[in-house]
C-alpha cells in the first residue's frame, strides 16, 4: 500500500527579499507553481569586441585581446509563472490573487514613503536627489541556483475573475539580469552572493567528465602542433 506521506514534495522556486546590510529575509516569495521551461541567455564581456584587426578580416577589435573577458556573461532569465486561487481552495481568498500580484509588483516599485521623502527633498531645494534603493533581490531555483536579480520584465494576463473582479487566476511572463560583481559595489552581500553563485557553476562544471580527443578523430598531435 503506498503511503503517499513518504513521497517528498517538490521544492519550490522563489524571490527572496534580503535586508542588504543584516542579510535577514524581509519576505520570501514562493512561487505556487514551478515554471514548465526556463530560458536563460550569457552574454560573454569580450575585451576585444568583435572580429579582428588583421588585413584579411573586417573586425576591429584587438588581436590581442580575442581572449579576454573584461569580467562576468551577462546573464538573462525569463519564464512564466503561474498564480491560481482556484487551485488552492484551503486559503481563504476574498480579495483574489490581488496580493499575490501586489507583492511582485512592488519588486519593480518604489514605496510611498520612498516617493514622499525624494518630493520633500525636492521641495526642500536638494538639487540632486539620489535614485532609490531597492532591496536586495535573490531568485532561487533549489540550492544550486541562489543568485541576486534585478527584474527587467513584468507581464500580467489576468485571465478569471471572482463576482467582485477580483483577479483569481494569472499568467506572468518574468524577465530577470542576474547581478554581477561587474553591478554590484565592492563587499556588498549582493557581490558576495553571486560569487558564491559564481563558485557553484564551477564545483558543477568539474564534476562534468571530460570527452576523449579520439571522439573528435583528432590526437594529441593535432591539437598541439596544428595541421599543416
Amino acid at each position: 500500500m503506498t503511503r503517499y506521506a513518504d513521497i517528498p514534495k517538490p521544492i519550490r522556486s522563489g524571490i527572496v527579499i534580503v535586508d542588504p546590510e543584516r542579510g535577514t529575509p524581509q519576505r520570501i516569495i514562493v512561487l505556487q507553481f514551478n515554471p514548465d521551461t526556463l530560458e536563460r541567455s550569457l552574454a560573454p564581456q569580450s575585451a576585444g569586441g568583435s572580429g579582428d584587426s588583421g588585413g584579411g578580416g573586417s573586425g576591429t577589435g584587438d588581436r590581442n585581446e580575442a581572449l579576454r573577458l573584461k569580467g562576468p556573461a551577462q546573464e538573462t532569465w525569463k519564464f512564466t509563472a503561474e498564480i491560481d486561487a482556484t487551485d488552492q481552495f484551503e486559503v481563504a481568498a476574498p480579495e483574489g490573487i490581488h496580493p499575490q500580484l501586489a507583492v511582485l509588483e512592488m519588486l519593480v516599485q518604489p514605496t510611498t514613503a520612498q516617493l514622499r521623502a525624494a518630493s520633500n527633498l525636492a521641495k526642500n531645494g536638494t538639487i540632486e536627489i539620489s535614485p532609490i534603493e531597492m532591496p536586495l533581490t535573490l531568485f532561487t531555483w533549489g540550492s544550486k541556483r541562489v543568485m541576486p536579480v534585478r527584474l527587467t520584465e513584468l507581464s500580467i494576463n489576468e485571465s478569471a475573475f471572482d463576482v467582485n473582479l477580483n483577479p483569481i487566476r494569472a499568467s506572468l511572463s518574468i524577465g530577470m539580469k542576474v547581478l554581477t560583481v561587474s553591478d554590484l559595489p565592492a563587499g556588498h552581500r549582493g557581490a558576495e552572493l553571486y560569487l558564491a553563485h559564481l563558485a557553484q557553476k564551477e564545483r558543477l562544471a568539474a564534476a562534468a567528465r571530460s570527452g576523449a580527443l579520439r571522439a573528435l578523430g583528432l590526437g594529441s598531435g593535432d591539437i598541439g602542433a596544428g595541421r599543416a
